[in-house]
């Protein structure tokens, strides 16, 4: 039997969602983004129903999230105690924004208040995080983050410098030196998931720049432990719909064979690019997951199903732009102490 028999699909659609699955694992072991934000909308663009399309991208994105984790682990990445705490918060906040979702929906207004209020936040977000990266302020901090070292005091953002004023006990000390109170910790992973519940994504994109602007996580280590979160997040989410039939094990297979090589790749990168490149990108991928989200909303109200693959092309191609870009940045960084070499040598 051909693979192609065995997952049930063309050579065409396979090598699709390989390609696709290395984008989004670049993206994802760059940034600690789960890829639902993605996957799930390309996959209800391409027709398949809701159940399966949300079901088979944290399928994938549990997969990609210990693939990624393994490699930030190699790194020193990773900071356990901090993750722990976040998915005791996290989870709390998971179930009320379920809670407040069912409420929605039993007054017919759940679609549309979720649909607004994640492309105000995902771009808020974008925007936020794009223009902190490029007026250089509040966050050079640097990605040589070795073993329990100290972080300069300099290098914190404001707002995480007032959050670590309070000394509420009990107080832990994170990777970096960072020190700060258990409850502020807990406040905002529970914050982040209770947005998380609610919008009905694995919250990458809140959570990443939450633990570096709110807690002062220098970002390499901030995307480490988002990933080793995601990873159990996502776990529980697809075996709940697993047993419901909502795992497409022919979609999740080939992108997660993509995912593999592009995760690792990602994740080896945020080591080697410039810290405000990384901001950079990650602000512009979230301005051009919103604006695809709000045209398929569009779409949705207008009744123009032509602006369905204007999302998805805009999925696709942002996802094709920012790790290209990732990829490339990666590549100028390990070439600039060769030629720096070679100039000395001369």
């Amino acid at each position: 039997m051909s693979v192609f028999e065995l997952l049930g699909m063309s050579a065409g659609m396979l090598a699709l969602f390989v390609a696709f699955g290395v984008l989004i694992g670049v993206l994802f072991g760059f940034f600690g983004m789960g890829g639902s934000f993605l996957v799930t909308p390309a996959l209800l663009v391409m027709g398949y129903p809701s159940r399966v399309a949300v079901g088979s991208g944290l399928a994938f994105v549990f997969g990609t999230s210990v693939i990624a984790t393994l490699k930030h682990r190699d790194l020193g990445q990773v900071d356990y105690k901090l993750g722990v705490s976040m998915i005791i918060g996290t989870t709390v906040g998971l179930e009320v924004g379920k809670e407040i979702v069912l409420y929605l929906e039993e007054l017919g207004l759940a679609g549309n208040i979720i649909s607004v209020t994640y492309v105000l936040l995902l771009g808020g977000i974008g925007l936020f995080v794009t223009y902190e990266a490029l007026k250089g302020g509040d966050g050079g901090v640097s990605h040589d983050v070795d073993g329990d070292a100290d972080i300069d005091a300099d290098d914190i953002p404001e707002l995480a410098k007032k959050i670590q004023g309070y000394s509420l006990p009990p107080m832990i000390t994170l990777r970096g030196g960072v020190k700060v109170s258990l409850w502020m910790v807990l406040l905002v992973a529970f914050a982040t998931g209770l947005l998380s519940g609610f919008l009905g994504v694995g919250g990458g994109f809140i959570r990443m720049p939450a633990l570096f602007y709110l807690i002062g996580v220098p970002v390499p280590i901030a995307v480490g432990t988002d990933l080793f979160e995601i990873m159990f997040s996502g776990g529980i989410g697809s075996f709940l719909y697993a047993q419901s039939g909502g795992v497409d094990l022919s979609i999740v297979a080939p992108l997660l064979a993509g995912s593999a090589l592009g995760a690792r790749v990602g994740s080896a990168a945020t080591s080697i690019v410039d810290e405000d490149e990384i901001k950079i990108y990650f602000g512009l991928m979230l301005l051009l997951g919103a604006l695809a989200v709000a045209v398929r909303q569009a779409g949705n109200y207008l009744g123009m199903g032509v602006l369905d693959y204007v999302s998805l092309a805009l999925i696709l191609g942002s996802a094709l732009m920012v790790s290209g870009a990732v990829l490339y940045s990666a590549v100028k960084s390990m070439r600039a102490p060769s030629a720096a070499g070679s100039s000395t040598a001369d």
